[in-house]
Formats: C-alpha cells, sequence, structure tokens
C-alpha cells in the first residue's frame, strides 16, 4: 500500500514549496498570502527507490474569523489521520507563534511520526535559528530551505525509515481490480454480490468501509484480486469532509491496482468528485471502467442510456475512449458485465505492439500527415517503438522533438487508438531525439 507524507502547519510558512519541491512539479500554487492553499493537493515523490505520496494542506488555523479556516483546519486533521508520517513546517525566520503551539499540540496527540522541519533556512549559519522550536516538544528537527533544497536529503532519509513494507507481495500474481468511487454509491454492495460474501459492511452511512478489503475472486473464469476501498475509520467522522476521506483510500487503492472500476451514483450524476477520482486514474495511467450503479431508479425514456452517456464522456473529454456499464447492483443487472469489461481492459493495458507493425503503419501516416513546421523547420521522424512500461507508452524519434506541439501529440494518440484497441487505458507518446 502507498505510504502518505501529510505536510502541515500553519499558513505561509512554505508548506506548498517543499510540496513542489518533493513532487518536482509546480502544482501546488506559492503565493506570500495566507490561506493560499484551500484544499489538499496530492502529488507522488520517491526517495532511494521508495514511492510514496505527497499531501500539501492548507495552514491550520485555530480561533478565526475567515469562513474558510473551519475548514482548512479539517483539511489537516483527516490528512494527519490517514498518513504514515508527518512534516509539520514552521517558519524558523520568524520564530515560534501562537499559531504554530496550536499545531504542536494538536499534532503531539497524534500516534503517527511527526518531524518538525524548520524552514527558510538558507544558509548554514542560519541553523541555530531551530534551537528555539525543540520548546514545542517534537524529538526530530531538520532545518531545510524548501526553496533550494538544502536539507531535505537528510528528512527524506528518516521519513523513509518509517514507511511500511509492501503489503501485496504474498498476494496472488493475478489481475487487481479496485473497485473506486464517491462514498455510498455501492461498492461494497457490489463486492458483496459478488462473491455472495457479507465480507464488506454494507450501510447507508458514507463511509462505514473501515479499511481497504481485497478479496480474491473466482469464478465465472475470471480470476482476479478485488480491492474494495472507502469512508472512516471512525463513525463519528461521518460529517467531517467525507470526500476527502474517499480520494485518500481512492489514492491508496487506485495506485496498487491494474484496472479500477469507477462507480458513480446515477441519481446523482457524474460530479466533480468522480471527476477528480477519474483525473487521478488518468494520471496514474491505469485502465478504468465507468460503472453507473442504481440505473433501475431512473425514469427511462427511449434515448436515456444514450444521452447520460454522451454527458458522461464529454466531461472526461479527451479522455473519453472508456467502456460505461450501466448496472443495478441490488436488483444484479448486468453485474458479470462489469467483469467481463474489465478483464476487456486489463488485456488492452497489457497490449504490445511490434516496432515492426508501428514503423509499418505509422511512418506512412506521419509522412503524409507530417507534424507542422516550426521556425521554418522540418520535423522528420525516423523510428517508432513501444516502451517497456506496465502501460502504452510510445517513443517517436524524430529530429526536432522540441518543436512537437500538444495538438499533434493528441493526433498521434488518436490514430494509436484508431489502429490498436486501447479502450479503458490511458497513453502516452513522447517525442524523444533521434
Amino acid at each position: 500500500m502507498p505510504n502518505i507524507v501529510a505536510i502541515v502547519g500553519r499558513p505561509n510558512v512554505g508548506k506548498s514549496t517543499l510540496f513542489n519541491r518533493l513532487t518536482r512539479t509546480r502544482t501546488a500554487i506559492v503565493e506570500e498570502v495566507s490561506g493560499v492553499t484551500r484544499d489538499r493537493i496530492y502529488g507522488k515523490s520517491d526517495w532511494n527507490g521508495r514511492e510514496f505520496s505527497v499531501i500539501d494542506t492548507g495552514g491550520y488555523v485555530a480561533g478565526s474569523d475567515d469562513i474558510f479556516e473551519e475548514e482548512i483546519r479539517k483539511q489537516v486533521e483527516l490528512a494527519v489521520h490517514e498518513a504514515d508520517v508527518i512534516l509539520f513546517i514552521v517558519d524558523a525566520t520568524e520564530g515560534i507563534s501562537a499559531l504554530d503551539r496550536d499545531v504542536a499540540g494538536y499534532l503531539r496527540k497524534s500516534d503517527k511520526p511527526v518531524y518538525l522541519v524548520a524552514n527558510k533556512i538558507d544558509t548554514p549559519n542560519k541553523s541555530d535559528a531551530i534551537n528555539e522550536f525543540y520548546e514545542l516538544g517534537f524529538e526530530w528537527i531538520f532545518p531545510v530551505s524548501a526553496a533550494n533544497g538544502s536539507g531535505t536529503g537528510d528528512l527524506l532519509d528518516k521519513v523513509v525509515d518509517h514507511f511500511h513494507p509492501d503489503e501485496f507481495e504474498d498476494l496472488p500474481d493475478i489481475p487487481r481490480i479496485a473497485i473506486v468511487g464517491r462514498p455510498n454509491v455501492g461498492k461494497s454492495s457490489l463486492l458483496n454480490t459478488l462473491t455472495g460474501i457479507e465480507r464488506s459492511i454494507v450501510s447507508p452511512i458514507p463511509g462505514t468501509t473501515r479499511d481497504t478489503v481485497h478479496t480474491h475472486y473466482k469464478g465465472f473464469g475470471f480470476d482476479f484480486l478485488l480491492i474494495d476501498t472507502a469512508g472512516l475509520r471512525k463513525k463519528q467522522k461521518v460529517q467531517n469532509n467525507i470526500e476527502f476521506y474517499s480520494v485518500l483510500r481512492s489514492i491508496r487503492a487506485i495506485e496498487t491496482s491494474d484496472v479500477c472500476i469507477l462507480m458513480i451514483d446515477a441519481t446523482q450524476g457524474f460530479e466533480a468528485q468522480d471527476l477528480n477520482i477519474f483525473s487521478l486514474m488518468q494520471k496514474n495511467h491505469k485502465g478504468v471502467v465507468l460503472v453507473v450503479n442504481k440505473w433501475d431508479l431512473i425514469e427511462k425514456e427511449n434515448n436515456t442510456h444514450k444521452v447520460f452517456e454522451e454527458a458522461i464522456r464529454e466531461k472526461i473529454s479527451p479522455s473519453s475512449d472508456v467502456p460505461v456499464v450501466f448496472t443495478s447492483v441490488p436488483q444484479k443487472q448486468r453485474i458479470l458485465k462489469i467483469l467481463e469489461t474489465s478483464a476487456i481492459v486489463y488485456e488492452n493495458r497489457k497490449r504490445k505492439i511490434s516496432t515492426s507493425k508501428l514503423n509499418e503503419v505509422f511512418l506512412p501516416l506521419i509522412r503524409d500527415f507530417p507534424p507542422p513546421m516550426s521556425k521554418g523547420k522540418q520535423i522528420k521522424v525516423k523510428y517508432v517503438t513501444q516502451i517497456k512500461v506496465d502501460f502504452p507508452a510510445f517513443a517517436f524519434f524524430c529530429n526536432l522533438p522540441q518543436y512537437i506541439k500538444d495538438p499533434y501529440k493528441r493526433f498521434i494518440i488518436n490514430k494509436i487508438r484508431e489502429m490498436f484497441d486501447f479502450t479503458g487505458v490511458p497513453i502516452e507518446v513522447f517525442f524523444r531525439q533521434k
């Protein structure tokens, strides 16, 4: 199961800058204004071969009049609840503030490993500034500069010591199918229907699946590891930002799966949270089967399902080459269709196209439809091959890869989908120097 590191602290101490440093991105907004990060931001990182997820939270603030601050405080609490390691960021140039003490008091109640990160130590002669922070009661304090990266290596060396081992090592080497979606869309009911065993708690209260459940499913010619995920560890937290729990559990399931069954509630439609989860699947290069549950509760006309499906495809565009299955789990409608489609998407994700076939198909195509000239220079593609990774990825070797624009990449991806069956699977295309 992927390890999660949560970055917490009061506003404007450099949490988003550290997030960007760890994930090698500029995803988080960095601005010298308190409370810029209103939501958690999720990213991936690795250190010495150990991959982990990073959650950047909004600043923790207690007793503020800002209408957003209560939600930000909840986000921190939820991130801490799910994290394996917590990085508590303070501003070493400002010293200890009352808010730092508030955060420290909350974190000391946690049973998670907490490292205090004294940020903005840009030069070694500033390192003495960390001494006053021992007052906050944490054993480990790391002087770092999130802006230039100094000190982050020592910090990460310590962080990865707390990571749990791969929990999947002893599981069978069979397709891993994650059942993912917002709370209360029918994920546990689907698993129970398939297995005939009340393995998961089924309740109308969103978030009663306390932990990710793995079930070895073998029947009707299928042999899968089904991963059911969602919800809360404690029922009293049901009111507290349940959607965030859904996303965090979804992250863990998505990262360790081959194919994701994204379940949505037909009575609610395809909502923003569904799109967020779908985007996570795409970013992690997982196969996707979109399942519309509770279809029996929808009043039907002649083209109801077609209109519904077109609305979904419009929202997930341009990643619209995804199979959609309409079902009612209680009525056991098209349950096996979900498994059949998942098996097809799994095979599509594994599909390998020979180098000779790729060159036979794409070199003439590119000659007929070449990339647009750039700065008066003609781009010539010489060679195509599939990259050896666990999802469909292709390298096009050419003389001037830096001039290839996104519209042409999308054109090539669409042609790959036309020529070969990769339905339900994201495709990556790279143009490289010959």
